[in-house]
């Protein structure tokens, strides 16, 4: 088994190899004065099962290349099997025709990565879990919610937590968790009057002198979470945190956060994180470095990886 890796999220790969004991193969990942991506493997993988880990975040594009031309470059250096580890899958948003005459852009992502060599996928929390079904090979959706109710557990008394999904598009995945730690479940009703703006409209739940916990898969700009936390506190809260997988965070979110009454916001580092996320007090991050690697293995080892949520 190998395992490889560009330049999108290093310190998780080499967590990951930690984990595996296994060290990172040797693999130039680099650009030319015109920005033309270049990869080079420098050990033989010859019949190997190789793993290449690489979140497709920003820069989404640069980053999506890199994968595809590794891909490319291990499946012109005969490796047995090549499978995609996207702890973040890019484009996810962008699951279908939002508006005429717009593109699906996840699909048009799979394909390439099928295109470009990858034999399986493996990757964390999709936006949608349908994406699923836009790969032509076989593709693992592992969650984080294991990772999460077991800080819940170590970080609050779960007898005063209510879990709370942001979203009615996100109800599934925080009764997940709700119902792993045996918390009841409330919802906020919200809606976006247009990309990137949200706004709430009613809470459904009682959540009077409840420790409120947020679950969501991708953090972006912060608003539907600062409003989301100001709402539940009008509503008699008696504070408020979040759980989220992906931390996006794009432009001036580390510091809507940082101002926000959230408590806390707990992110995995499934994308690497920045100087403004470091520098934000109530910005947690938690490490998947264990779940990824142990999908990993299992993979490797033809066992079961859904077991791994049982």
């Amino acid at each position: 088994m190998k395992l490889v890796t560009g330049n999108s999220n290093r310190p998780l790969a080499q967590a990951v190899a930690s984990y595996l004991e296994l060290p990172l193969t040797d693999c130039t990942v680099k650009r030319f004065a015109d920005n033309e991506v270049y990869v080079e493997v420098q050990e033989n993988v010859r019949g190997e099962d190789v793993f290449i880990l690489q979140s497709t975040s920003y820069p989404a594009n640069d980053n999506l290349m890199e994968l595809l031309i590794i891909a490319d470059a291990l499946r012109r250096s005969s490796a047995r099997r090549i499978t995609a580890v996207l702890p973040y899958f890019g484009y996810a948003r962008q699951d279908r025709k939002s508006a005429p005459r717009t593109p699906i852009s996840a699909k048009l992502v799979s394909n390439l990565i099928t295109e470009a060599g990858a034999n399986r996928v493996l990757t964390l929390d999709l936006h949608a879990a349908q994406i699923q079904g836009f790969f032509d090979i076989p593709t693992d959706n592992l969650t984080a919610a294991p990772v999460m109710v077991r800080d819940i557990k170590d970080n609050y008394d779960v007898k005063n937590v209510m879990i709370v999904s942001p979203d009615v598009g996100g109800v599934v995945r925080a009764r997940n968790v709700a119902s792993r730690i045996g918390a009841s479940l409330a919802i906020v009703d919200k809606r976006r009057p247009r990309a990137g703006v949200s706004e709430v409209m009613n809470i459904i739940g009682d959540v009077e002198g409840q420790t409120c916990i947020l679950i969501d898969d991708i953090v972006d700009s912060g608003g539907t979470l600062v409003n989301a936390a100001e709402a539940l506190l009008k509503a008699g809260a008696k504070e408020v945190s979040a759980y989220i997988t992906h931390g996006v965070l794009s432009g001036t979110a580390s510091e809507r956060i940082a101002a926000s009454k959230l408590k806390e916001l707990v992110v995995t580092d499934s994308i690497l994180d920045t100087e403004a996320t470091r520098r934000a007090a109530n910005i947690r991050r938690m490490s998947i470095a264990a779940l990824i690697g142990e999908a990993v293995a299992r993979t490797a080892s033809e066992q079961s990886v859904s077991s791994l949520f049982d």
